[in-house]
């Protein structure tokens, strides 16, 4: 059941002008469901999007971002402490599954998961990446003729393999270096293994690294050499931040058609909104909340 906020015309609203934190503690109370996301770099998009839609839709709960180096403790947290809802980013996809109590068929036809819900103590596992991807690829009308390269081999990387298999597409090489992880990848949905692009040109280049994300190590660097970019059709990065990542603006000064993780971001995060809260948000509220994410800091 979802609890929402008494129909005061005193709640305050949260909005963007510089004082939304203290309006935030003062509609918090001991009713207030807490929801909260797991990431190796913690960003305020996700944070900014769900108390967006929390406060339009006049919902009592609150989102906070958080990283850990305790992965077990960190979910036996979300347990004892009755969390309602964890988003899970890299490096953890994978990592938390042994701690799961049901996961359900979008986590396990991938084996990883971006989406833990707590009812009652029972902690269920769920992937809204790979409905994201599938939906992006299907928007932008990508070909499935084309033949694509996806750069990673950890959870986010296997959400867009699968989906890009269940999209139609035929000729996939996954491009990792880490071969232990890469070839069963790539095995596991009948594409190729490469340790680099080297010589290819694929239509289709896509990014599931951690490579070009704000406050990384390689944040200003790309996931593929130059020339294959400039010969690429469609360029996808999955990484939200920076919203321009080297990969993005290196496609888009070329003039080619690219797919952001902005665009990721928002469409998995409406649906872990909806198993977090019970409630489905409009695409305009969607667009919106999504604006207001990327809006600061």
């Amino acid at each position: 059941m979802v609890a929402r906020l008494p129909p005061s015309g005193a709640v305050p609203r949260i909005r963007a002008q510089g004082t939304s934190v203290a309006l935030m503690v003062s509609r918090i109370t001991k009713d207030t469901r807490l929801c909260i996301s797991l990431s190796g770099r913690p960003s305020n998009i996700g944070t900014r999007f769900h108390n967006y839609l929390y406060d339009e839709l006049g919902l009592d709960f609150v989102y906070k971002a958080f990283t850990t180096t305790d992965l077990p403790a960190a979910v036996a947290g979300i347990r004892g402490l009755g969390i309602r809802g964890c988003g899970v980013s890299m490096p953890f996809k994978e990592a938390v599954i042994p701690l799961i109590d049901e996961l359900h068929d979008s986590a396990r036809a991938i084996e990883s998961v971006n989406t833990v819900v707590n009812e009652n103590g029972v902690l269920h596992a769920y992937n809204t990446d790979y409905q994201a991807v599938v939906d992006l690829l299907r928007e932008h009308e990508v070909d499935p003729a084309l033949p694509a390269a996806v750069a990673g081999s950890g959870g986010m990387a296997r959400a867009v393999v699968a989906a890009l298999r269940d999209s139609g597409f035929a000729n996939v090489s996954v491009i990792a270096r880490n071969e232990k992880t890469g070839r069963p990848l790539a095995q596991q949905y009948g594409f190729d293994w490469r340790p680099e692009l080297g010589e290819l040109a694929p239509g289709l280049l896509v990014n599931a690294t951690p490579i070009g994300m704000a406050g990384g190590p390689e944040s200003g660097q790309l996931p593929f050499p130059e020339a294959a970019v400039g010969a690429a059709t469609t360029v996808f990065d999955v990484v939200a931040m920076p919203p321009q990542t080297p990969l993005i603006r290196a496609a888009q000064e070329r003039g080619l058609p690219v797919i952001t993780g902005a665009e990721v971001i928002a469409l998995q995060a409406a649906q872990q909104f909806a198993l977090y809260t019970g409630v489905t948000p409009t695409p305009e509220q969607v667009r919106r909340a999504s604006e207001f994410s990327r809006s600061a800091a």
